[in-house]
């Protein structure tokens, strides 16, 4: 298991919880115990760059409007989009391999597909060397 993997998916669940709930992620953070300090960054930098990271994933995604996405899978995705502009000390393919990997544990085998064609596709824009 990639020394992240633990914090990936703590940060993926908060994403989906604070989306559910409506609430804001910073706060959802900040009012329960996350031992992981990538997680807590992850969630930071997520709320931070939610626009931008949202947009990258809607012109990325030719033909479906981000709402339109499983709530995992847009959590999955817009973990992915933020390490890849921001988490530069992990590779393009630890960050896809990771997000594949969950996105086929916690949604679907059709999910793995999309979410590694997608972030293949953001990957090359924003890291194109």
């Amino acid at each position: 298991m990639h020394a992240n993997r633990e914090g990936r998916e703590r940060a993926i669940s908060l994403l989906y919880e604070a989306e559910s709930r409506g609430a804001d992620p910073a706060e959802l953070l900040d009012d329960q115990v996350v031992s992981s300090e990538f997680a807590r960054d992850a969630v930071r930098g997520v709320e931070r760059l939610q626009e931008e990271i949202d947009a990258l994933i809607a012109a990325k995604s030719k033909g479906w409007a981000l709402n339109r996405l499983a709530a995992v899978d847009r959590a999955v995705l817009r973990l992915g989009t933020w390490e890849l502009m921001e988490h530069t000390e992990a590779s393009v393919g630890v960050i896809l391999s990771e997000a594949v990997e969950l996105a086929g544990q916690y949604s679907t085998a059709e999910s793995k597909r999309f979410v590694n064609g997608l972030l293949a596709a953001i990957a090359a824009e924003v890291r194109p060397d």
